[in-house]
């Protein structure tokens, strides 16, 4: 949703990179930065006790339009906040000289966050004789994830182990034998584990070795699919719509899973073109079929299965030829 200001604010793009992360002064490996989810895993198999990460930023801005506006004072800063943890830090970037990108550095504490933070960058000045105005903010913002060993981006996904057999949530009882479910019922999509489920949450959050690893991987992978497909569907079943029946964008995660999804599911169609076929084949079930194949086909390019699952073969492989010297 589009934000108003009763003053002039920023036509043009502002384009956000992230050029490189370090772990406790240890580089990130590059696999791990995915610019196409926008997502960082600020997670590395061995450092599971990491004290401080940072985030390399280089941000480019309608530099021509600002020279030309009527604004003074222009300040670029990176902003991460964390709803779980109610953290909010901010972080000045600089320019050089005759320089058109502004570069600086965000420092992720691990005491202070939960699961996953949001980065945006904001243009601030004066106008009007007035500081600290918001001039114009990223458009989609990157995710910093400190749970996943690899970067998909989950459009804000929560992760929670509960009980599915004996935990307070009754109405998990009847799937006490799933390992887990995506529950998109409230604000934002979650992932349920069930910790009922032997091994899972384990192999999870404590896998070592290579063939664990590996297997950990293709389960998260697995998991990702079905929240990409879920959220799919659930969003697109709450689409607001203009007068003449024209779909339009919900807000919120809803949002976020249709521009990541509808671009793979129907590749070479606009936006609302591509908004508008998939509604209108899901309601009228032409060829809804052949959809629903493309859609778990976008979605596990996302949770990255076909990757994860050829670790997961080389690891057994390598394992079996171990055993057989």
């Amino acid at each position: 949703m589009s934000t108003l200001y009763a003053y002039p604010t920023l036509v043009g793009k502002i384009e956000v990179t992230v050029r490189g992360a370090h772990i406790d002064g240890k580089p990130l490996p590059l696999s791990l930065i995915s610019r196409q989810d926008r997502v960082v895993a600020l997670h590395q198999a061995e450092r599971d006790d990491w004290t401080e990460g940072v985030i390399d930023l280089e941000v480019s801005l309608p530099m021509d339009e600002l020279a030309d506006g009527p604004w003074s004072g222009v300040t670029c800063v990176a902003v991460l906040t964390e709803g779980a943890t109610n953290t909010r830090v901010v972080s000045r970037l600089e320019r050089r000289r005759e320089d058109r990108h502004w570069r600086g550095e965000v420092r992720v504490r691990r005491s202070t966050h939960l699961a996953r933070a949001l980065l945006q960058v904001s243009v601030v000045g004066t106008h009007g004789g007035v500081d600290g105005r918001v001039l114009g903010t990223s458009d989609s913002p990157w995710v910093v994830d400190l749970l996943a060993r690899t970067p998909t981006g989950q459009c804000d996904l929560e992760i929670r182990e509960v009980d599915f057999r004996d935990g307070p949530d009754e109405w998990l009882r009847p799937f006490m034998e799933a390992p887990w479910l995506i529950d998109t019922t409230g604000e934002s999509p979650t992932v349920l584990l069930n910790s009922s489920f032997e091994g899972l949450v384990e192999l999870l959050s404590g896998a070592r070795g290579p063939l664990e690893k590996a297997t950990a991987g293709l389960v998260a992978g697995q998991i990702a699919t079905d929240a990409w497909a879920t959220m799919f569907h659930a969003a697109l079943s709450d689409l607001e719509f203009d007068e003449d029946g024209t779909p339009r964008l919900p807000g919120g995660w809803q949002e976020s899973a249709l521009r990541s999804m509808l671009p793979e599911v129907f590749p070479g169609l606009s936006l609302p073109e591509a908004l508008s076929e998939a509604h209108g084949r899901r309601s009228d079930g032409r060829g809804w079929a052949e959809v629903q194949s493309r859609i778990r086909f976008a979605a596990a390019r996302r949770g990255q299965v076909p990757k994860n699952l050829t670790a997961s073969l080389r690891a057994v492989s390598r394992a079996q030829e171990g055993a057989s010297r």
